[in-house]
C-alpha cells in the first residue's frame, strides 16, 4: 500500500519568453538570473517565495503578469 503522496514541488515560473534586461531579470517571468540559476536547488518554500518575488517585479516593471502556473508546454521537436 501507498503511503500519503508528497505535495509536489511548485512548477517553474517559466514561460519561454526567456530575455534578460539591463538589470538581469527575465522579461517572461519576472526571476533574476540568479533565481534561475538555482531554481532546481531550492526548497520548495524557497521557491514559492521566489515566484511572489517575480511577480511582484513584473508588477513594478509594468510588465504583464503570465499565469501561474504556466500553461503545459510541448516538447521541442
Amino acid at each position: 500500500m501507498a503511503g500519503p503522496s508528497r505535495p509536489s514541488s511548485p512548477p517553474s515560473p517559466c514561460v519561454r519568453l526567456c530575455t534578460l534586461d539591463e538589470q538581469d531579470v527575465c522579461v517572461g517571468c519576472g526571476r533574476t538570473i540568479a533565481d534561475i540559476t538555482s531554481w532546481s536547488k531550492m526548497p520548495d518554500a524557497d521557491k514559492a517565495a521566489c515566484v511572489a518575488r517575480a511577480r511582484e517585479r513584473l508588477l513594478a516593471l509594468g510588465r504583464p503578469l503570465p499565469p501561474y502556473p504556466p500553461p503545459a508546454v510541448l516538447p521541442r521537436r
